[in-house]
């Protein structure tokens, strides 16, 4: 007999979320995380944990913020990247708590929760041991015509907005009793918001166009008569997955409560039987630092270098972007910068971070600004924002302990993210060296300390891949920095050199903070239309995956700590600790 507890625990931001647990009599090793579909709440798990019968594990259920007994307004939340931040601080809570590592932790969710659970997966990379989605909402079904184009609308209009659903117990499960109980809960959240609503669709678009850097077993359940989301979304999810252990079973004639139905014993058997084989086998695997030589992201960059067939229309379309780029959107100073010095290099980023709109005529203006607001420039800011985070971060433990901070950042650009974050302890014990390889950054750079008024800044001309000069760094930092560089190279072996290098030149028990680009909504776009600070070559970018990079970083001997992403899953910061010599 499990005995239940209920408990709270503080989020990433601070918000208190109530949360169960079912712990069984002797100390569980084995752990299964359950999130619950829209609307729900943790409870609703009682039957299946029952029947799933699984002795020696333990279970945990939270409720999200703003459904059941956790704070916040009914159905609402900031944003749906702040709900998959709370998966991601729920599972570091249980792993801690529960004393178990990663590896010994089954994620099994429901519908919304399995859209989360999954952009959890595919965003943060956790090496948790499997995957169980029961019915994943990739694509609610909207029976009102237009309804996104709509809600998109409204939301600009708007700041919140509320959809009463329509979903009653009567479309989630045959059985009358559970129909009642369904129907008569107190803690039922109806309303959803509309920016909730949004994000899980645009959630759904990314996993099911980028499954291929899932590689969890996974198991996916869906019910065969599923009136309120579309299985077609769910077949292209699953036929995505790269893991040869995957497996989708339909369950002929289920409602949407998969796991509530009137012969639930079918998928909850088949949850359990996927659970204990994989704990009957060693962990899986999948060596990706040989992923720039084969696998899915390879693939994806050679079809990127290689040309359009004269027979695609894409060729054309992409012709009259570039022709447009090259008269009228010169009118905008940003484009501007890009066709002159390239739309990756250090200037152009130091455009975007200032964010101010400028341009030949109001209507250079115009597409300046439209321009600044594509998504990648607003990962981009964010990923400036991210990064000053961590970075603050690891200033303030060192200053707790009254050490020195010695910052190198190999590759800075004109490092505006870093000056202004050292303008914030001007009189603190914090000092930098800032590479890179390009004078002009260089120049830039040292003209904006000047004017912050810095002095315990240096910057530096140097290869930040030439391991050797990378590791002997004068000032022998317990912080170190690699933002922008590593997405725009997709050779492997130039990222393990520096690595390598900034293992040896950082010491035993300092950070390494990293930028990664797991996912571009415009990538082909980029490759096709934009050029490159190298020689004004096409910029064709081969993404790495969060599992990818993390790898690259452990493999030089740190162990990541934290990760901040922006809400489009285009830009992630990672912070990582030296290892100790053994």
């Amino acid at each position: 007999m499990l005995k239940v507890t209920a408990q709270t625990m503080e989020s990433w931001d601070g918000t208190t979320l109530f949360y169960r647990t079912w712990q069984p009599d002797q100390k569980a090793e084995k752990v299964i995380i359950l999130f619950h579909r829209g609307h729900e709440h943790s409870a609703r798990w009682q039957d299946v944990i029952e029947q799933l019968d699984l002795p020696g594990f333990a279970f945990y259920a939270r409720d999200a913020r703003g459904h059941g007994r956790s704070p916040g307004e009914r159905g609402y939340a900031d944003s749906f990247g702040c709900l998959v931040k709370d998966v991601d601080a729920f599972v570091r809570h249980v792993s801690i708590d529960q004393g178990v590592p990663y590896q010994n932790i089954v994620v099994l969710a429901h519908s919304v929760g399995s859209v989360l659970v999954s952009t959890w997966v595919h965003d943060y990379a956790p090496p948790i041991r499997g995957l169980i989605l029961g019915s994943p909402a990739l694509r609610v079904r909207l029976y009102i015509p237009f309804s996104i184009p709509v809600l998109r609308l409204v939301s600009k209009l708007w700041d919140k907005m509320f959809i009463s659903s329509y979903v009653k117990g009567r479309l989630l499960t045959h059985v009358p009793e559970k129909q009642r109980a369904y129907d008569m809960d107190p803690l039922i959240t109806p309303n959803i918001a509309v920016n909730i609503l949004l994000g899980l669709y645009d959630a759904g678009t990314r996993l099911m166009r980028d499954a291929g850097a899932i590689t969890l077993p996974t198991l996916i359940l869906t019910s065969g008569a599923d009136y309120v989301v579309k299985q077609s979304a769910q077949r292209r999810f699953y036929n995505g997955l790269r893991n040869p252990r995957k497996e989708m079973q339909t369950f002929p004639g289920f409602f949407h409560d998969t796991f509530n139905e009137k012969d639930s014993h079918l998928p909850i058997a088949k949850a359990q039987m996927f659970i204990t084989d994989l704990f009957s086998r060693p962990m899986e695997h999948h060596d990706l630092l040989d992923a720039d030589l084969r696998g899915y992201t390879k693939e994806e960059f050679d079809r990127l270098r290689a040309p359009l067939p004269t027979s695609s229309p894409k060729r054309y379309l992409f012709a009259i972007f570039s022709m447009l780029m090259k008269t009228a959107g010169k009118l905008s100073r940003g484009i501007q910068i890009g066709w002159q010095n390239g739309f990756d290099s250090g200037s152009m980023l130091d455009y975007v971070y200032r964010n101010e709109a400028q341009g030949l005529t109001p209507i250079g203006r115009l597409i300046d600004r439209i321009y600044l607001n594509s998504p990648g420039w607003r990962g981009i800011r964010q990923r400036k924002t991210n990064l000053e985070k961590l970075l603050k971060w690891a200033i303030e433990q060192f200053l707790s302990t009254e050490t020195e901070v010695r910052i190198a950042d190999i590759a800075t650009g004109q490092g505006r993210y870093v000056l202004d974050v050292l303008k914030a302890y001007a009189g603190k014990p914090v000092s930098a060296l800032l590479r890179d390889h390009c004078d002009i950054n260089i120049d830039a750079g040292q003209q904006i300390a000047r004017e912050m008024g810095l002095e315990h800044v240096v910057f530096e001309q140097d290869d930040a891949f030439d391991g050797e000069a990378v590791a002997t760094l004068p000032n022998q930092p317990n912080i170190g920095i690699v933002s922008g560089l590593y997405e725009l190279f997709p050779d492997n072996g130039l990222i393990r050199a520096s690595l390598n290098g900034l293992s040896q030149a950082i010491v035993p028990g300092g950070y390494i903070i990293y930028t990664n680009q797991p996912w571009h909504p415009q990538l082909e776009f980029i490759a096709r239309v934009l050029t490159s600070h190298r020689d004004g070559a096409p910029w064709i970018m081969r993404r790495r995956t969060q599992q990818e990079m993390d790898q690259l970083v452990a493999n030089a001997g740190f162990e990541k700590l934290a990760m901040e992403i922006d809400e489009d899953g285009i830009f992630s910061v990672s912070i990582a600790r030296r290892m100790m010599k053994s």
